[in-house]
């Protein structure tokens, strides 16, 4: 579910803090951002996220963060490394895998079914 590891160094400087100063200016507690996560979050992995104890969690807790918070999903994707800064893409720059990325347990299968499904629908809008 979430990384500890040096690889992700520099997540929990840009990430943590910014969750914490978020909520806090909000006025919310770390029980307020559970509930408000429907319980998808709860407030001891908060806290681990806003120490940088936990360095980077899933796209699914992000997503869930960035509803309760009201701030937007790919900055906080941006901030946990999983995408390049806006500043660094260009208009026409990819995110990568993070669409196929975010869904847990994708079988080799559905990843290519899904490709193959995106391929076609682009397909279907150059015509």
């Amino acid at each position: 579910m979430a990384e500890t590891d040096d690889d992700a160094t520099g997540t929990a400087d840009r990430l943590g803090p910014y969750l914490n100063s978020t909520r806090r200016g909000l006025a919310l507690s770390l029980r307020d951002v559970e509930e408000a996560t429907g319980r998808e979050v709860s407030n001891a992995y908060l806290s681990q996220l806003e120490s940088g104890k936990i360095r980077k969690p899933s796209p699914h807790i992000l997503y869930a963060l960035s509803t309760a918070l009201s701030v937007p999903y790919e900055d906080l994707m941006e901030r946990a490394g999983y995408i390049a800064p806006s500043r660094d893409r260009t208009a026409a720059s990819k995110h990568g895998r993070i669409a196929t990325f975010s869904i847990e347990n994708l079988t080799a299968d559905e990843e290519k079914a899904l490709l193959e499904h995106l391929a076609y629908i682009r397909w279907q809008q150059k015509k």
